[in-house]
């Protein structure tokens, strides 16, 4: 077989078998709008099949700004000192979470997104003011929590936030609201505010055929909703006239 046709049925391979989605997801460790998006929205469909389908990055920073004097980096975050905390154990998490060899079952991804989102569902409500790294970690099996916790606490989580705080500066358009998804690295402001409240539908129109089953059914649901809504609509103008003959 020529170079040519290997290159071409390499390709066709790709296709068919559907490139996953780059999805970026910029948030904030204890913003209630990004807890919202992520235990509502972006969890239940990362449980689901559609998880074969993202590549799924975090950004821990949102509005938060850093300053760097010397080697020393200085942070302001949105929602105060314990919101920069939370965004360095997000950041130093997202960098130093591991999937075991001996627990086949959880993937470096899968446990990342269950550690995200325990953390961003006890949101502000730590009792007697202790983060809930550790309780998140273990009921998680994220075992490495002491190695972010003291990367949390040391300047190597000062440098893992600046770069999240980098990262997000060189967004195309500025970051004017948290939480921002960006689908294929493109920020369209429609797009994010119908992913906040509908990620599987709005995931679904950038998923390539052979589409997983669930898009199917949101699908046909979204239909079915379309159709019930134009029936009410017009039941709404039949009764008008009937009240007007």
């Amino acid at each position: 077989m020529s170079h040519k046709l290997i290159l071409l049925a390499c390709l066709a391979v790709s296709v068919c078998s559907g490139a996953k989605v780059p999805v970026a997801v910029y948030y904030e460790s204890l913003c209630p709008d990004s807890a919202k998006f992520i235990t509502e929205q972006l969890y239940p469909a990362m449980k689901s099949e559609l998880r074969d389908s993202v590549e799924l990055t975090f950004v821990p920073f949102g509005k938060s700004q850093f300053f760097t004097q010397g080697a020393e980096v200085t942070f302001t975050c949105h929602h105060g000192p314990n919101e920069c905390y939370g965004n360095k154990v997000h950041a130093c998490a997202i960098e130093h979470i591991q999937a075991n060899s001996y627990q086949v079952e959880y993937t470096r991804e899968s446990l990342t997104m269950d550690f995200i989102n325990c953390l961003m569902r006890a949101g502000k409500n730590f009792p007697d003011n202790v983060y809930p790294g550790q309780r998140c970690a273990t009921e998680n099996h994220v075992n490495n929590w002491e190695n972010i916790k003291t990367c949390a606490n040391t300047t190597d989580g000062s440098i893992l936030l600046r770069k999240a705080g980098e990262t997000t500066q060189r967004l195309k358009e500025p970051l004017t609201s948290v939480p921002t998804i960006l689908f294929n690295e493109q920020f369209d402001k429609q797009v994010n505010e119908r992913a906040q409240v509908n990620f599987v539908g709005t995931l679904c129109k950038y998923v390539s055929a052979p589409q997983p089953r669930i898009c199917a059914q949101h699908n046909g649901a979204m239909g079915l909703v379309s159709a019930g809504s134009l029936l009410s609509a017009i039941l709404g103008i039949w009764f008008i006239r009937q009240l007007l003959n």
